[in-house]
Formats: C-alpha cells, sequence, structure tokens
C-alpha cells in the first residue's frame, strides 16, 4: 500500500476561510508559508496560552519559529479579527520517529506500544494534532473546544488520510471525545512533567459517527464536506483572506 501524500507535498494556492455561526467567528485554515503574519499571530497565542497555564516547557520551540512541520493550521477570529482560538497538524506521518507523542512517552514501558499504534496506522495516513489553544472566552469556551476538536477531519479529509490523533491532560478527554475520539488503552504519561496525567488519543474518519456526539458528528459532515467542495471546485486565483461575513 502506497503511503500517502507527504506533507511538504501538499500546497494550498489560497487559505480556506468560512464563517461559525455558532462562535460567530471565522474559521481560517492555510499553511505559514501561504499566511506568515496569521501563523506569527497563531504561535503568539499559544505561547500566551502555554504561559498562563505554566507548560511553556511542552512547546516545540524550533517547529513554531519556522513552522517547518506544520501542514496545516487553523484559527479563529472573532468579529474584529481578535484571535481567539488555533491548532496545528504535523504529518502525514511516515514512522512512529515523526510523532510527538512517542516523545512523551520516553521512560515509560508503553513506549513501545504507542510506536507500534503509530506503525500500524501510517500505511492509512496519520496527521498529529498539536498546540491547541484557546481564550478564556466564557461565551464561547464550549463551542470553541468543540471546533478544535473536530478541525482535524477536515484536514485529514484534504489530505487523504484516516487518522488523526492527540495527546492530552486526563481531565481535558470527555471534550475530546464529543467528536468521536478514542483515549488508547494504555497508561497516561507524566508529560510535561509530574502535574499533569496525559493520554493518547484517536480519531478514525471511517469509524467516528460510532463515538461522536450527534451534533458534532452532523458539524463534521456539512463543514468538511463544505470545505472539499470549496478546495476542489471553486475558482483559486487568490488568497482569500479572513474577514468579517
Amino acid at each position: 500500500m502506497p503511503l500517502p501524500l507527504a506533507g511538504n507535498d501538499f500546497h494550498l494556492d489560497r487559505n480556506l476561510s468560512w464563517w461559525d455561526a455558532d462562535t460567530e467567528c471565522q474559521f481560517v485554515l492555510s499553511q505559514p508559508a501561504l499566511d506568515p503574519h496569521l501563523w506569527q499571530e497563531y504561535v503568539a497565542g499559544s505561547y500566551r496560552s502555554y504561559r498562563r497555564h505554566d507548560v511553556e516547557c511542552a512547546l516545540d520551540h524550533a517547529a513554531l519559529r519556522t513552522g517547518h512541520d506544520t501542514v496545516m493550521f487553523f484559527v479563529a477570529l472573532d468579529k474584529t479579527l481578535q484571535m481567539l482560538a488555533g491548532v496545528r497538524a504535523v504529518g502525514p506521518l511516515r514512522s512512529p520517529d515523526d510523532a510527538h507523542a512517542v516523545v512523551e512517552w520516553t521512560g515509560q514501558q508503553e513506549q513501545q506500544a504507542v510506536r507500534a499504534m503509530i506503525a500500524d496506522r501510517v500505511p492509512f495516513g496519520i496527521l498529529e494534532m498539536k498546540t491547541a489553544w484557546k481564550v478564556n472566552d466564557p461565551a464561547r469556551n464550549c463551542s470553541l473546544t468543540e471546533i478544535l476538536a473536530r478541525i482535524g477531519f477536515h484536514m485529514s479529509a484534504l489530505l487523504d488520510v484516516q487518522f488523526f490523533m492527540a495527546t492530552a491532560a486526563t481531565f481535558l478527554l470527555d471534550k475530546w471525545r464529543t467528536s468521536g475520539g478514542v483515549v488508547a488503552p494504555i497508561p497516561d504519561t507524566p508529560y510535561p512533567d509530574e502535574r499533569f496525567q496525559t493520554r493518547l488519543m484517536w480519531w478514525d474518519r471511517r469509524t467516528f459517527a460510532k463515538h461522536a456526539t450527534p451534533d458534532q458528528a452532523s458539524k463534521i459532515h456539512v463543514e468538511t464536506t463544505q470545505l472539499l467542495h470549496a478546495f476542489y471546485r471553486q475558482p483559486r486565483a487568490g488568497n482569500v483572506q479572513a474577514s468579517r461575513p
């Protein structure tokens, strides 16, 4: 079975942008080289968020500085174009060595199990979702978390890969489960330090509907269909800037 398209072979001609009524935000999918200013704003937001939670040590400074390993990134912008949330995707992974999750289980006996799970899925395509963050906005917290939980489907559909994965602290798992994520059956790891119990979660484009909430499953289907239509059917003469509706 041939491996999926390499991340450095995938290029957007323009960013993909759509309005979300639930969050009253403009959602944007792009790439670091395509939208360098938007990327830098996303990176700055990640540093602010991770510092606020005292987990800046978990950030990959070199990767964020250059964006070299990021195949796509997502951001949410409010009506004033203030950035409220974001996440990036690494991949498609070519081997377990490409996954940061393997590093997070360093020193744990389950690290080999993490490597095996990744190796088994590599032929079908895997994205690793990383550096997710959002501002504290009581009116939008739930809906922003929901889009962060499902945006991997949009990216994996564009790249035609079957799986995406992420690691998260145990207290976040219920929020990520809404989009059909399944926690890997291995013990947690104390990453980035002993304060946290980090778990590995998988999403499968073929089976997610069995595990997702009806609302999330519906949004995944509708948004992904519309996004693919925009990507393949609409004229692609230039970059579409994030803007208010």
